[in-house]
């Protein structure tokens, strides 16, 4: 889990009482008094007692006491003990595997499959689902043509995983016949089949600082065209989807004009979630950021459970839930931890 820090013991009528008043918090987003917490609890304690933990919670900072109640309700400190040490996570044996794999069918394209895997989460939490778009460095060449356009422009088509098509308009810096083109296309396919677009460009980056009093005139016209499209300027698709995020407005804690719109604004930016998901990136299992975790002020109040999808050992991309924090975590991982699982299958069988 994100953020995992070192937490002073609580004997366990403490934590037993922090499990319950987070439950009822989660169901009702209302604070929690002790005589619903009594209730509750199932414990045969007085309400003084149950007050007198409910003081030593607070003085810990697991729990405050909103001004306007007298009940209490979750800090952010009082969620991440809950979710390390208190959470039991339903199991991903309630999800209907197969139904999910079908939503997610293996012969849509990678965007196809990104933007159902965003909407599958979001129509399974009722919150915000966030993919991040594969990296493309990720996935290995198996063709590529270049074909004439006009005026030195020329379009270079990538095929990848033998399933996937990338279309790029380049300009090159002189014209070029179709028979040039298609012998550049030959040479390279020869080179660079089977290698990643990262390895591509590091083989291309060798080849540049070369000697260029070496190389042959088809040589000197593959690097130069090649160097245009594997460009790191490209990679503009380093982005993600998102779906659902008018879902967030249902939940009183995150409904007030001027917190939609600095979390609105966050997402517009895309800055802030693409520095959490990258944080995810090299990661294992399910990680979770709960509110100031996050590092934004926009999040606050706010939890981001991701996950990593894969093909294989490779990892390509993230993928999660964003909602309130006071979201029901038992149920949402494995829906995320699930959801992973057949994003990266589908990819891998699609491609």
């Amino acid at each position: 889990m994100a953020q995992r820090s070192a937490e002073a013991p609580l004997n366990e009528r403490a934590q037993h009482l922090l499990r319950a008043l987070v439950h009822r918090y989660i169901r009702d987003g209302q604070p929690v008094g002790s005589r619903a917490l009594t209730r509750d609890a199932g414990l045969d304690l007085s309400a003084a007692s149950i007050r007198n933990v409910m003081a030593d919670l607070e003085d810990a900072g697991y729990v405050q006491s909103p001004h306007t109640s007298a009940g209490r309700i979750p800090t952010d400190r009082g969620y991440r003990f809950f979710v390390d040490s208190l959470l039991k996570v339903r199991s991903s044996h309630g999800l209907d595997a197969e139904s999910l794999r079908i939503r997610l069918d293996g012969g849509q394209d990678t965007d196809s499959l990104v933007d159902s895997a965003s909407n599958l989460l979001s129509g399974l939490t009722h919150l915000a689902g966030v993919v991040m778009l594969p990296k493309r460095d990720a996935g290995a060449i198996r063709h590529i043509e270049f074909l004439p356009l006009s005026e030195r422009r020329i379009l270079a088509i990538l095929v990848l995983n033998d399933h996937e098509v990338q279309n790029r308009v380049i300009e090159a810096d002189r014209d070029y016949s179709a028979a040039e083109l298609q012998q550049v296309s030959n040479y390279l396919s020869a080179e660079f089949t089977g290698k990643s677009i990262g390895d591509v460009r590091r083989g291309l980056l060798e080849a540049m600082q070369a000697d260029q009093q070496h190389m042959n005139t088809l040589m000197t016209s593959a690097i130069a065209v090649a160097r245009e499209v594997f460009s790191e300027q490209d990679e503009t698709r380093d982005d993600f989807v998102m779906a659902g995020e008018t879902n967030l407005m249902t939940f009183a804690e995150l409904s007030s004009v001027e917190k939609l719109k600095e979390l609105f604004d966050a997402f517009g930016r895309k800055r802030d979630i693409l520095h959490l998901l990258d944080r995810s990136l090299s990661a294992d299992g399910v990680q979770i950021f709960i509110g100031q975790e996050s590092g934004y002020r926009a999040f606050d109040g706010v939890s981001l459970v991701t996950s990593t999808y894969q093909t294989d050992d490779e990892v390509l991309g993230v993928l999660g839930v964003i909602g309130p924090t006071r979201m029901e975590y038992d149920r949402v991982i494995p829906i995320v931890d699930v959801t992973a699982r057949l994003l990266g299958h589908a990819l891998k069988t699609g491609h």
